[in-house]
């Protein structure tokens, strides 16, 4: 029984509720004029899909407050069980982006540890980007001429600027969020905010450069247990590990590899990161001096011998 009013609720959240509601505001921002029963109606209707909402998740909220969550863990757990995976992850994604948009602006990056070194990944996909958002400003400033009707002139500008808006925030996204190996040698692959797989140092027991341009997706995991995280449809880093690494794609499939081929754009020197040893300190005791590098010393110079008697 609760499995049929989850998967009805769902149901009334995005066929019902979401479509209502956007037509409703488009409508208004439009300047269409709407009548008393047409509004009761709508707005009726939404309360019914909220009150359908609220009737599932509140035994799902309650459950888990008597297991002793906290009301926050228990309100998420219970948005977890009606909103999927797919959709919460894409709302995710597309807030990271914007987010993104304003670290790039400031010239900054996304979590770079002390001692760590960033390698970027733009490079092969760079002018493929910025080819789709001057066909998208050009998409919307044609269709702005073109088309008549203001409500519908009205919707196709906001998609349109929203989805010119939303290219430059994935580019953002992977510009500020690099590829990152840490002081101790551990590695970091992302792919703007839609891809994050941390890998222990331990874990890494080879790097190597290797190009491949194979076609397919941007997260391809294969039989032999190899991720491929290309860009561009090419990697050139090979990395093997000692045991598999889990993962979690974009849209929240999980998988698993044990050999992960990537993109950097300087590779060689991705690699010879990775093959850098930890630097380690010795504890400095009270009397104990911490240790410098040994430096050849310098004499003075000889004087001039005098002439021969």
């Amino acid at each position: 029984m609760r499995v049929t009013a989850l998967r009805a609720a769902r149901a009334a959240l995005w066929v019902v509720l979401l479509p209502a509601e956007l037509a409703l505001v488009v409508c208004l921002l439009g300047g269409v004029r709407i009548t008393g029963a047409v509004l009761l109606a709508a707005e009726a209707l939404v309360v019914c899909v909220l009150a359908l909402e609220a009737a599932v998740m509140w035994p799902l909220y309650t459950a888990r407050r008597r297991t002793g969550d906290p009301r926050r863990a228990a309100a998420l757990a219970a948005v977890r069980a009606v909103v999927p995976v797919a959709v919460r992850r894409l709302m995710m994604h597309e807030l990271r982006a914007l987010h993104s948009l304003g670290v790039w602006a400031v010239r900054r990056r996304h979590r770079i540890p002390e001692g760590a070194l960033p390698f970027s990944y733009t490079e092969p996909q760079t002018g493929t980007m910025w080819a789709f958002f001057f066909a998208s400003v050009l998409e919307t400033v044609v269709l702005a001429l073109v088309i008549p009707w203001p409500l519908v002139h009205l919707i196709l500008l906001v998609v349109g600027v929203y989805g010119t808006v939303l290219i430059v925030a994935l580019h953002a996204a992977c510009v500020t969020r690099p590829h990152v190996v840490g002081a101790d040698g551990s590695l970091r692959l992302r792919y703007g905010a839609l891809f994050d797989l941390p890998v222990p140092a331990s874990l890494i027991t080879a790097a190597r450069v290797e190009r491949r341009y194979d076609g397919g997706g941007l997260v391809r995991v294969g039989e032999d247990g190899v991720l491929d995280l290309a860009v561009g449809s090419q990697t050139t880093v090979t990395v093997e590990l000692a045991e598999p690494v889990e993962f979690v794609r974009p849209l929240g499939r999980r998988g698993s590899a044990r050999t992960l081929r990537f993109h950097a754009d300087d590779a060689r020197a991705a690699v010879a990161a990775l093959g850098r040893k930890p630097v380690t300190r010795e504890p400095v005791g009270p009397k104990q001096v911490r240790r410098q590098p040994v430096t050849p010393e310098r004499t003075a110079p000889s004087s001039t011998p005098g002439p021969p008697a």
